[in-house]
């Protein structure tokens, strides 16, 4: 998470420390009003909150209690995963498989929290309060902005804009999915893989992550009349070390024939 990442001791613009290929100087790039940051934070913020009440109707119809959906929106406060895991449970899955579900699905939020600690450079105190906040919007919002100024504008609006939202809307959902009754006959049962098929296919945005996804697809199909709920979603997950080994072997493979092809042509020059 972001609170286990040392600053860097350099307090230069965004774009001094960005990983990449190189770009225009920090310098060159131009400001962005603190009101641009909060409008762009704000909207992000309201969008992707207001589908708390999805998370709330779909975990009440998992079986879960108000208090346990509340604390999951509170201290978990990561929607794929909220969703991955009342997801394997309204299947029937065990509890225990469904959270690793979950928990193997959120740790791509520790991933963000690198990176995040260098754009922003939090002092220490703060780190463990912002880590809560590390999550896909914040990242996106964060990485967006020219410089550090910004950035810690936009991360701290759009956490806290989504975090109160979000919460909320939780509440309101497990609130109204209990008056409702049975989920299952007003449809709403569907809202859970419908959100999170919504969180997911931005993010495929690559030939490899498509790929990826589909093969992942595939496998929990397949194992799904086969293995218990829950573990399915587990197993699909070897998808990506497997995707990307081949097409590790299919790029290695380009790129011999492609130095092979050069030889033989340099080879055909100097005779």
């Amino acid at each position: 998470m972001a609170e286990q990442t040392a600053p860097p001791e350099s307090t230069g613009a965004i774009g001094a420390i960005s990983a990449g290929p190189p770009g225009p100087s920090p310098d060159a790039r131009p400001h962005k009003p603190d009101a641009a940051v909060v409008r762009d934070a704000l909207g992000v913020g309201i969008a992707v909150g207001l589908s708390g009440f999805a998370f709330g109707v779909t975990a009440a119809g998992s079986g879960l209690s108000l208090l346990q959906i509340c604390a999951l929106s509170l201290f978990v406060f990561t929607g794929a995963s909220q969703f991955a895991l009342v997801g394997a449970l309204a299947a029937g899955g065990n509890p225990y498989t469904a959270a690793a579900g979950a928990f193997f699905l959120g740790v791509r939020n520790a991933f963000y929290g690198l990176r995040l600690s260098q754009l922003l450079a939090f002092p220490r105190a703060l780190r463990p309060f912002a880590a809560h906040w590390v999550i896909d919007e914040t990242t996106a919002v964060t990485v967006a902005q020219p410089d550090r100024r910004s950035a810690r504008i936009g991360f701290t609006v759009t956490g806290l804009t989504l975090y109160v939202l979000w919460n909320l809307t939780t509440l309101v959902g497990a609130m109204g999915a209990e008056a409702l009754g049975d989920t299952e006959a007003w449809g709403l049962d569907a809202a859970s893989p419908a959100v999170f098929l919504a969180l997911l296919a931005p993010m495929l945005r690559s030939t490899t992550e498509r790929v990826t996804a589909g093969v992942a697809v595939l496998l929990a199909l397949t194992l799904l009349p086969v293995l218990p709920a829950g573990v399915p979603v587990l197993l699909s997950a070897l998808a990506a070390p497997v995707v990307l080994f081949l097409m590790g072997r299919r790029g290695r493979g380009a790129a011999t024939a492609l130095q092979k092809e050069t030889t033989e042509k340099k080879g055909g020059r100097d005779s």
